[in-house]
Parts: structure tokens; sequence; C-alpha cells
């Protein structure tokens, strides 16, 4: 299969996804992406120890950055990415097609349920506070109407995102389906969080047989408690963006829950069986059905 080129930009008040363009890649270079609140933190901090740890004080959110943002930008962004010494594992909540492709770098794909996502980042955007919507809304270069406060209601939130496709966010259907479509390539792959979820410890070791990375039998254990939800969200601020600055309640806010189906409590069967209808129709049966795992 050929790789795929890229064919167009993306700008919203999160993304520039020019940064790319200019990025130097190294052959060993890992990008893990996701649409966003599927696991992208805890996939980093997963590659994080794999490649260079078990060590409890790795800085994730500042060894792997999210490319994409706008922010800070690319003239400071990018020669920090360049001046890191290590194997990068850098960060993107870009389609395919609006990425510039490496066939030597290595891709790993995080999917969630549309429903999880939603339930996360309401919670991710409930809880954000001034300095996230300055940053977002006043910094100079913001392409697109600002991100404003999302409704109470949840239901109306996931109501709206379903509708606009991803509002106030980003696309959600092309995101899953540019991934899903090059799943084949040799130099990526495709992960459900629910299949994290189910067996951490075995996806940890095909990540790490994927990226070609060799760890010695007696760092698993460490590198299994490192990457474990609870010790996550004890030692949130080191996965983080800026410590959690842009959460009053911290760090802990931004890691909040880890689980599926929280909306199963407060979704009503219409809007569920709305976005199942669309799920299909925008993906096909075999990737709605991968998607919908739980």
């Amino acid at each position: 299969m050929e790789h795929p080129r890229k064919s167009r930009e993306i700008h919203n008040h999160h993304m520039d996804s020019t940064m790319w363009n200019d990025l130097q890649f190294r052959d060993d270079d890992v990008v893990i992406a996701t649409y966003a609140k599927s696991g992208t933190t805890w996939t980093q901090q997963i590659v994080g120890q794999i490649l260079l740890g078990p060590d409890p004080d790795i800085e994730t959110a500042e060894l792997s950055p999210w490319v994409d943002l706008r922010v800070p930008p690319k003239e400071i962004k990018l020669p920090a990415i360049e001046a890191q010494t290590h194997r990068r594992f850098l960060k993107t909540h870009l389609p395919v097609d609006a990425l510039r492709f490496s066939d030597k770098a290595n891709y790993i794909y995080l999917a969630r349920d549309g429903r999880d996502v939603v339930w996360s980042m309401h919670n991710h955007h409930a809880n954000a506070n001034g300095l996230w919507y300055e940053l977002l809304n006043d910094t100079p270069g913001r392409v697109g109407p600002p991100i404003a406060p999302p409704p109470d209601d949840i239901s109306q939130y996931f109501r709206d995102w379903l509708a606009g496709d991803g509002y106030p966010f980003w696309p959600f259907w092309e995101n899953i389906r540019s991934w899903w479509e090059i799943r084949h390539l040799p130099n990526v792959k495709l992960i459900h969080f629910a299949e994290m979820k189910r067996d951490p410890a075995g996806k940890m070791r095909e990540i790490a047989q994927f990226l070609g990375a060799e760890v010695r039998p007696d760092a698993w254990p460490l590198i299994e408690e490192y990457t474990s939800f609870d010790w996550m969200k004890k030692n949130a601020t080191k996965a983080t963006p800026l410590g959690g600055a842009f959460w009053d309640a911290g760090a802990e806010t931004f890691i909040n829950k880890g689980t599926n189906g929280r909306w199963q409590q407060d979704l009503p069967s219409a809007d569920s069986a709305a976005y199942e209808k669309r799920a299909v129709a925008e993906l096909g049966s075999e990737c709605a059905a991968w998607l919908a795992q739980r």
C-alpha cells in the first residue's frame, strides 16, 4: 500500500497542522495519534517508560510534545523538538491527510467509542480555567471562532458534538476513518482503548515489539506500575501539560476516570441509537463495530 500524502491543512483554536511541514523526521521517531480523549496521555506514558524507563521521574508532558498544537509557535517548538537527543515520541490529533507522513516513523493510533470520548471531553472542557481559554483564544494566529465554555448538560454537549461532527473541537469521523484506512501499513499500529483496559500488560508488550524496543524482563513490573491509572493519577503533574495549570483543580482533573461506559447512565437511548447509526454510515459496519467495543 502506498504511503499517504498530505493534502490539506487544518487550523482552529487548538491546531496548526503546518507545524509538521518543517519537522525533520528521524528514522526511529514514534508518533502517537488519537482523535482526543482516547488514551493519548496513557499511551505517551507507556511509550516513554518503554523507551526511557522504567523511571518514575520521566516528565512525559515535556518529552512528548503535541506537535500540531498551535502554541508555542513553530519557531520555538520545532527547535526544541530537534534538540531532543532521546528517541522521540511525538503526539498528534490530526487525521492522516492533514499529517505529513514518514515511511520511517512508527505510528500508534488509539481509538475509543465516541460516546466515551465525549464524556471524557466534557470533564476536560468544563474544568478548564481562564488560562486555558486565554491561551487558545487570545494567542495570536488563531484561525476560526474561539472556543466557548460548554453547557452543563452533558447530554446536550453530546448532541452538539454529534450534530456538529466534533463541535466545538474538530471532526471525529474523518479522524477515525483516515487511520482505519491505513491500518495495514507495517509502520502503523491501531489499538482500541478498551483493548488496553482489558489487557494493559499484553498491549504494552505488543507496543514494545512494534517499536523494536528491547525491554529487560525484570523491568516490566515497574513499567506496569508507572503506567497504571492509580500511579498516573497520583503523579499527574508529570504527564499533564504545564503540570495541570489549565485546570483549577490541578492535573488530577486532566487524568480523570479512565473508564468506559459512563454515558450509559445519562445518555438517552435515542441519542445513543443516533450515534450508532451515524457510525455505520460514516465508517462502515466493520470499523463501526471495532470502534464500539468496550
